[in-house]
């Protein structure tokens, strides 16, 4: 693969607005793509559902899937991965999906517009946030899944980890998501519970610790 990815900007935005930390956190997503090799694609990864191509995949969906929220369409009108690409075509389609859902969500009005999520109607801040904590730990799947050790940027870790810890709740996840797919009926197939079980870890564990066992991971450290 080459190594162009997008850098994440600088720039401080108010607490309430994700807009950059979703910048970073694709940044380090981007970064973590382009370090991938071809004789790993093949590999297994924390998240059971795919092996990096597949995760990698399914990187490019979610980037669809930010755009069309941001555009106030269907998101169930993207799939959980697109189709298989060359393996030295993957970060530029990334580059240029990330680069469309920046632009698209430049717009300040979309933070305060109801967002549709899959399975929710959130603030578009609030969506946005959902998909920092989504890339980040997706992120920390390729990495264990390709042994890298990506530099973490705690404030994204920190939103990504406070939203999680709203939306998803430690106790009764089954019972939730039950729930939302006797809600939605036929409207939408969220699959299998998109979580498992919380892991526990210490108190003092790392934010990115946190936030991946939060999501049903198990911590390396």
């Amino acid at each position: 693969m080459t190594t162009t990815t997008i850098p994440a900007p600088s720039t401080k935005l108010p607490m309430d607005d994700p807009r950059i930390a979703f910048a970073k956190a694709i940044a380090t997503a981007g970064f973590a793509i382009a370090a991938v090799r071809r004789d790993q694609m093949t590999n297994p990864t924390p998240c059971d559902e795919f092996d990096v191509r597949g995760l990698v995949g399914h990187f490019l969906a979610a980037l669809e899937r930010v755009t069309i929220v941001g555009r106030d369409g269907d998101p169930f009108a993207v799939g959980d991965s697109v189709e298989p690409l060359a393996d030295d075509a993957w970060l530029t389609a990334w580059t240029a999906l990330a680069e469309q859902a920046q632009t698209v969500w430049a717009d300040d009005a979309l933070l305060m517009r109801p967002t549709r999520l899959p399975w929710a109607s959130e603030s578009g801040a609030q969506a946005l946030s959902s998909y920092v904590a989504e890339f980040t730990v997706h992120t920390w799947d390729l990495a264990v899944a390709t042994g890298q050790t990506p530099d973490w940027d705690d404030e994204v870790v920190a939103l990504g980890l406070a939203f999680m810890r709203t939306a998803l709740p430690v106790v009764g996840r089954k019972e939730m998501f039950a729930a939302i797919r006797a809600q939605m009926g036929t409207e939408g197939d969220i699959g299998v519970d998109p979580y498992g079980a919380a892991v526990p870890v210490a108190a003092d564990a790392s934010l990115i610790d946190q936030l991946v066992a939060h999501n049903g991971r198990t911590p390396n450290g």
